[in-house]
C-alpha cells in the first residue's frame, strides 16, 4: 500500500521533550564532513556565519510503504513535510543570511534521489556512520533493528549552537518556527554579523 509522504496523517502521537537534546546549546559545530545531494559538505564550515540543520529520521519514497508502526513512533512520522518547509521557506532564511542544510542517518543515494524528487535547494547530507551522534551526541533511536536521528533542529552562529528546537511538532512547521525565533533575534544576529 503506497502513501503520500508530502501530507501528514491526522491524530500523530506528539512528542514528549526527553531531555535528550538539552546539552546541544553552546555547543561548536564540529568539522565533520558529510556527503550530500551536493557534494561533501564540512558542517563547521556551513556554520561559518549562520546555519539551520535539521535533523530528521528519514524520508520515504511514495512507491515504499510505511513500515508496521512507524506512525506511532512520537516524533517519527514527517520528515517530507518538514523538508518541504524548510524548502519553501528558503528564500525568508536566506534573508537572514541562513545557509540551510538537512541532514539524515540515510544512505547518499536515497538523499539524492529525495533531493531531486522534492526540488531541495540546499544541500541533503547523508550521516550513516553517525558522525553527529558521536560528535555532538545528537539523540537517536531504535526501530525495527535499525538506528535512526530523532528529529530536531538547529540555528548555528559562528560555529556555535545558539538555539535548538527539540522535540518538533507539527514538523511542518519547523521552517516557520525557525523564521518566527530568527525575525525575533533579528538585532542580536545583525550584531554579531561581520561588517553589520
Amino acid at each position: 500500500m503506497t502513501h503520500d509522504p508530502y501530507v501528514l496523517p491526522d491524530r500523530l502521537p506528539v512528542p514528549i521533550d526527553d531531555g535528550a537534546a538539552a546539552h546541544l546549546a553552546g555547543r561548536q559545530v564540529p568539522h565533520v564532513v558529510l556527503p550530500s545531494s551536493m557534494g561533501d559538505i564540512d558542517l563547521a564550515e556551513l556554520s561559518a556565519e549562520r546555519l539551520v540543520l535539521y535533523v530528521y529520521p528519514q524520508t520515504g519514497p511514495p512507491d515504499k510503504p510505511i513500515p508496521p508502526g512507524w506512525d506511532e513512533l512520537p516524533g517519527a512520522r514527517g520528515c517530507t513535510p518538514q523538508s518541504c518547509g524548510f524548502r519553501d521557506h528558503a528564500a525568508q532564511l536566506a534573508a537572514f543570511g541562513a545557509r540551510v542544510a538537512g541532514v539524515s542517518a540515510q544512505p547518499l543515494a536515497e538523499q539524492q534521489e529525495f533531493a531531486a524528487r522534492a526540488g531541495m535547494p540546499f544541500p541533503i547530507l547523508s550521516d550513516e556512520h553517525f558522525l553527529l551522534a558521536e560528535t555532538l551526541a545528537v539523540p537517536t533511536f531504535e526501530f525495527d533493528g535499525g538506528w535512526f536521528y530523532k528529529r530536531l533542529a538547529l540555528i548555528a552562529e559562528k560555529r556555535l549552537v545558539v538555539k535548538v528546537f527539540y522535540p518538533v511538532f507539527p514538523p511542518d512547521r519547523n521552517a516557520l518556527e525557525t523564521l518566527g525565533w530568527l525575525s525575533r533575534h533579528r538585532t542580536r544576529l545583525e550584531e554579531a554579523r561581520p561588517g553589520v
